[in-house]
């Protein structure tokens, strides 16, 4: 074992797991990698939920006394799910007393049915904080062109967010943008900024998939040197776009009074390509005031093979441009990839939440009683 992991903390990357399940909570692992493993934060999202339910470790109890209470299985999902946000939020607060807020999170996900409904979204939002209703919660909205008015909203209430589903960088600016407009109601509500935060999940691994599938398809020599590129290119933009936004006059009008930043997390940061090192992007993304979200698997080959060798994003912008641009020249168009991958992972999302409807449903069946 390395002690990759600490070193990757010490240069500011706070280590999420992207994982979570109620076998994980009571069999005390989770405690087990906040301890050992320097991870100070959980996501989840419906293809994690459908993933954790339908193996059916831990949830049968609960699932008989919703059957017997009759509930439908919506509501049984939302309790199902707040439930083991709400456990594993109680697990990592000592965490996030000890970072003043800014670790110790857990991440729950509106529906993603209503990704493309604004009000919906607000109200969804709204309901998991109050149902949840511990202050180291994150409610995930996803960066959709609905999500955008709704992240500003939610914000203005003083809810804190987990902004998923960014792959393009003008559609990141616009999440930013949509932050400091929240913040600015917040502001004018009286509302204690510093109480409020909110990470910008910039996803990774899907845009090489993608690309070097697009790569593949042209076959060049010129082609096949660019693959595994654009998505390290793509997210070291984005954290150049970063440091401009949180170094403008608006945003130092809000952190005069308290509000904090809105930190990139790196997403999707298991690769797709076996080729590829299994560390990839960790080290390549390592830079201050940043969030890793990685599967255990990607933790654990970090743990034991990773090489933390400082900041690998400052400084590389200029290659970063001239690798997406010449991806670009090939025909590649980056707005039709971005575009794709934000409606795949809606897509995606929705199907793991109506896959685990109808496990759960069977299940409320299945453990329902019987009239007498």
């Amino acid at each position: 074992m390395t002690d990759a992991l600490k070193r990757l903390s010490d240069e500011g990357v706070a280590i999420w797991l992207d994982d979570l399940s109620r076998k994980r909570i009571t069999s005390g692992n989770l405690a087990e990698l906040i301890d050992q493993s320097h991870v100070v934060g959980v996501t989840t999202n419906p293809a994690i939920f459908q993933k954790a339910i339908s193996s059916g470790e831990g949830y049968e109890q609960q699932l008989t006394d919703l059957a017997t209470r009759k509930v439908t299985v919506e509501e049984a999902l939302r309790m199902i799910t707040t439930a083991d946000v709400r456990d594993a939020a109680d697990i990592l607060r000592p965490v996030y007393d000890r970072t003043d807020g800014q670790d110790g999170r857990v991440s729950i996900e509106v529906d993603p049915r209503l990704a493309h409904n604004t009000p919906a979204t607000i109200a969804e939002a709204k309901q998991l904080a109050w149902l949840v209703d511990r202050p180291n919660t994150l409610i995930k909205i996803p960066a959709t062109k609905a999500g955008l008015p709704a992240i500003t909203e939610v914000i203005g209430k003083g809810i804190s967010v987990n902004v998923t589903l960014i792959f393009s960088l003008a559609r990141y600016r616009e999440v930013m943008d949509a932050y400091l407009a929240g913040l600015e109601k917040a502001k004018a509500a009286g509302l204690d900024l510093s109480l409020i935060h909110s990470v910008a999940s910039f996803f990774v691994s899907r845009v090489d998939s993608e690309i070097d599938k697009r790569l593949d398809a042209i076959g060049t020599d010129e082609a096949k040197a660019l693959k595994g590129k654009a998505a390290l290119a793509n997210a070291r933009l984005a954290y150049e776009a970063y440091e401009e936004v949180f170094s403008s006059d608006r945003w130092a009008a809000l952190e005069r009074v308290g509000a904090n930043k809105q930190r990139p997390l790196w997403a999707s940061t298991g690769v797709k390509d076996p080729a590829y090192k299994d560390t990839l992007y960790v080290e390549d993304l390592v830079a201050p005031n940043t969030v890793n979200t990685m599967p255990e698997a990607t933790l654990e080959a970090t743990a034991d093979h990773g090489r933390i060798t400082g900041d690998t994003v400052r400084g590389s912008y200029e290659q970063a441009r001239a690798e997406l641009d010449a991806v670009a020249k090939l025909g590649i168009s980056y707005d039709d990839v971005v575009q794709l991958l934000e409606d795949e992972g809606v897509e995606k999302f929705e199907a793991s939440w109506n896959d685990l409807l109808k496990s759960t449903e069977a299940e409320l069946e299945r453990l329902a009683p019987t009239e007498a």
